[in-house]
């Protein structure tokens, strides 16, 4: 052999290339990596403005997307791959080569799984590089970049062995529509089995996977793709119950821990809050919409001018995430792609409407207003005029004009005094008791 290869050296032969990088070159295998991608990237960037800027966005939508629609593309090709031999009637010839039937699937089946990891992960790397200049806190998880490279190989494999066995033509775009149909139903589910699906987890904006998360979810799918192949192929078919083995374990490992998968993102829960100044409150947000409170501090400038002086007027304005203790009240919520693009208000009129509509809603149950219709009606009208004057919204649920005209009226002096008091009943349900105008 020595000699073999210092002739071909010698006479400029260029060394024979081994069959799995012949498989690596050609192919449907080079196109499903591409196809993966492509997929991918025209999925998520279609939907830019409701992930870029959070880390977490991004790989819930990445996983969703790689889960539904790259794992069927994946299971289909690597079948299609599977099936080639017999639709080219060369199984036959290739089982007189010298490699057992075990290395010649793998010989044949990894370039699919390969490619489509590779495609994966180019598109992670776009994505993640398109989220850097916005998004803050936290950086994304590996885990479930590594639980989403082993799916589409692992799916690869068990497609790879359905074509295999049955090398009909219509069989990869059949499995395709099946896995796509197995792979969506677990988000209907509501028992913890549906975690043992990648496309089963839940939203990772807030949360963040345990530690050994990805090595229980490679053990999961890992373990049944290679308990499939070696079902089909090994020489020694009983060995395909070690890899079982480990699957049920970690199976089991998973749905018994469930929604314990993704703990509290510390990010989420840390505060960060504006600078107090005097007649300007503080506003205080996780540190995933931390880089929003200059805007969100722009955008309330007008209300906090009006309160400024106005007794019981908060202090301190805190996020969803955040129970308001006394003297705080809450901001409205921030949803990427509604309200919040690329880590910018789109609408701060709008936000800061939804900031007093926050302030003044009044939670009273039909029997209290039952008792006094008509003293419910003054003081919804009361609230939307004052909630029009403190953030005016034109063309929205716009105020009765002799109820705002009165509070215009009003002496400066006296109407701090009486927005006080009005404060101070923002949230009875009892007329009586709200100054009306």
């Amino acid at each position: 052999m020595t000699d073999t290869l210092t002739r071909m050296r010698d006479t400029g032969t260029a060394a024979p290339r081994t069959p799995l990088r012949t498989e690596l070159r050609r192919g449907i295998p080079l196109w499903t990596g591409a196809a993966v991608a492509l997929t991918l990237l025209v999925t998520l960037g279609a939907k830019a403005d409701q992930w870029q800027g959070d880390w977490g966005a991004t790989l819930t939508r990445l996983t969703s997307a790689n889960t539904l629609l790259c794992g069927p593309l994946t299971a289909a090709a690597a079948c299609w791959q599977g099936g080639r031999e017999r639709r080219a009637r060369t199984a036959e010839l290739l089982s007189g080569v010298p490699r057992s039937r075990l290395r010649r699937a793998v010989m044949t089946a990894a370039p699919v799984a390969l490619w489509a990891a590779v495609g994966y992960l180019v598109a992670l790397a776009v994505l993640l590089a398109a989220n850097l200049p916005y998004a803050s806190g936290r950086g994304p998880s590996l885990s479930l970049a590594v639980s989403d490279s082993c799916f589409l190989v692992s799916i690869a494999l068990v497609g790879f062995v359905v074509g295999r066995l049955s090398p009909w033509r219509l069989t990869a775009p059949f499995l395709a529509v099946s896995t796509y149909v197995g792979l969506g139903i677990p988000n209907y589910l509501e028992s913890e089995a549906r975690f043992l699906s990648p496309g089963g987890r839940t939203e990772v904006s807030v949360s963040v996977p345990v530690w050994w998360f990805a090595p229980v979810m490679v053990a999961w799918l890992g373990g049944l793709a290679v308990t499939v192949l070696l079902a089909y192929a090994a020489r020694r078919r009983f060995l395909a119950v070690v890899p079982l083995a480990l699957a049920i374990t970690a199976g089991t490992v998973v749905v018994h821990t469930g929604e314990n998968l993704f703990r509290d993102d510390p990010a989420a829960d840390r505060r960060v809050c504006t600078e107090s100044a005097p007649g300007t409150p503080q506003l205080c947000m996780s540190a995933v919409d931390a880089p929003l409170l200059p805007q969100a501090s722009d955008a309330l400038k007008g209300m906090f001018s009006r309160l400024d002086g106005v007794p019981g007027a908060p202090a301190t304005y805190v996020d969803q995430r955040t129970d308001p203790k006394h003297g705080e009240a809450r901001l409205p919520s921030v949803t990427r792609g509604w309200g919040v693009v690329r880590n910018e208000l789109t609408d701060p009129r709008g936000y800061a409407y939804n900031t007093v509509n926050g302030l003044l809603s009044r939670e009273c149950p039909d029997s209290a207003r039952k008792q006094d219709p008509q003293g419910f009606d003054r003081v919804s009208a009361t609230d939307r005029a004052v909630q029009h004057w403190l953030a005016p919204l034109d063309g929205f649920d716009p105020p009765a004009p002799e109820y705002l005209t009165r509070l215009e009226a009003m002496p400066k002096a006296d109407r701090k005094v009486w927005l006080g008091r009005f404060l101070a009943t923002r949230k009875s349900c009892t007329p009586a008791e709200v100054p009306v105008l």
